[in-house]
């Protein structure tokens, strides 16, 4: 039996504040499956338009899937976000990626005919759950050499990019880093982030308050700060705190739907979910995932880098973003690439990250009408890459 897919278009997206990991924090004192909640109840709120029993799964991402953001997270999040039982739900890992797991997952139960509706996202407590904290790594990894054995550290791959790629220097990575910064302060002066962040009340040792903006936020951040930072991963290294993404909490959703159901609801899509593609690469230079992901998904699309008016990248490392922009052939201060800064700037509470991805980019879309295409792509532990293209549809009828 022949079927046509169905076009799956993004209807809105919102996250939390994201706080700095571990006590102090701003959401120390607050479950990680209540910080999904708050995102998940904001966009019912936002899109009142959906009646909640339309929603036909909750796809929602953590990488530590232990605690507070264990069970089968979206079922647990849709129950106690008070959709109706009869909307099920599931957990996605993908580590990095896993916000746009769920998202591609939730595309392809719309596009199947299977949903209409999907709401899609990540959480990620870094705080009660450090990266790699009860995780048991099989010795074969290493004793087999299945990978090198820095590829489970994170800043240790960094640092490999930095080896590989010997051009993309310390001071490339950290003239970088200021600029990320300096665009996401201009995003929170401006009111972008204002508009896809939801503040959301926090118990702290300090008693209750509002979590409403990033904690590592640093817009004073200056070349010469970061020129004189250690490098924890290796002895006379390059990576540093300053040109790395900070340990964070956070959470994130989005809504997806199809045409036809985004049509009879009165939701306004904001953009078309074009092609995506994910791939893998040597696992201890993970950070070159991105790479291979991007140019797949322009492939299934038909379309060049240039065709791209906005791209929205992680930024796990400044090098690893420069090394994404040496293998595509993009400038590393290009216009387009996160113009509302990155990771480096707000922080990256890992399977949430890329719903924020999204949302940015859908942001953009809005505000340059004249761009039709973008892209949002990140790098994956373990050596993958992940790559959404996606269609602007502001204005376009």
């Amino acid at each position: 039996m022949e079927r046509t897919l169905r076009e799956v278009v993004y209807v809105d997206g919102v996250r939390t504040a994201f706080g700095r990991a571990g006590p102090g924090g701003a959401f120390w004192r607050t479950r990680a499956d209540d910080m999904a909640v708050k995102v998940v109840r904001e966009l019912l709120r936002r899109n009142p338009e959906l009646p909640p029993e339309r929603v036909d799964d909750v796809a929602l991402a953590a990488t530590a899937q232990v605690g507070d953001q264990g069970l089968t997270l979206g079922r647990d999040v849709a129950l106690l976000a008070g959709l109706p039982h009869t909307v099920p739900g599931f957990a996605v890992d993908r580590m990095c990626a896993g916000a746009l797991t769920a998202t591609t997952a939730g595309a392809g139960e719309i596009a199947m005919g299977a949903a209409d509706v999907v709401l899609v996202g990540g959480v990620e407590h870094m705080g009660h759950h450090p990266m790699g904290d009860d995780v048991d790594f099989n010795p074969r990894f290493v004793s087999e050499r299945i990978v090198d054995d820095s590829a489970a550290v994170m800043g240790q791959t960094a640092e490999n990019l930095h080896d590989a790629f010997p051009h993309l220097t310390k001071k490339d990575a950290d003239a970088y880093a200021v600029e990320s910064q300096r665009r996401a302060g201009r995003a929170w002066d401006e009111g972008v982030m204002e508009e896809l962040v939801v503040p959301m009340s926090v118990f702290t040792d300090e008693g209750w308050t509002v979590a409403e903006r990033d904690e590592l936020l640093r817009t004073d951040t200056t070349l010469e700060a970061l020129a004189g930072l250690r490098t924890p991963f290796r002895a006379g290294g390059r990576v540093t705190a300053g040109n790395s993404a900070g340990l964070t909490d956070g959470a994130t959703a989005a809504l997806l739907a199809s045409e036809e159901a985004a049509a009879e609801l009165g939701l306004e899509p904001r953009m078309r979910l074009v092609s995506f593609a994910y791939a893998g690469v040597q696992p201890e230079l993970m950070g070159l995932g991105p790479v291979p992901a991007t140019n797949r998904a322009l492939e299934q699309a038909g379309l060049t880098l240039d065709d791209l008016g906005l791209l929205e990248l992680n930024e796990p490392f400044a090098v690893q973003v420069l090394s994404w922009c040496d293998g595509v052939g993009v400038s590393p201060d290009d216009a387009r690439l996160n113009p509302y800064g990155g990771a480096i700037a707000c922080g990256h509470p890992l399977a949430a990250t890329g719903v924020r991805l999204m949302a940015q980019l859908a942001h953009g879309f809005r505000e340059r009408p004249d761009v039709r295409y973008g892209l949002t792509a990140l790098c994956i532990g373990l050596g993958m890459g992940a790559a959404i293209v996606w269609e602007n549809l502001h204005g376009r009828g």
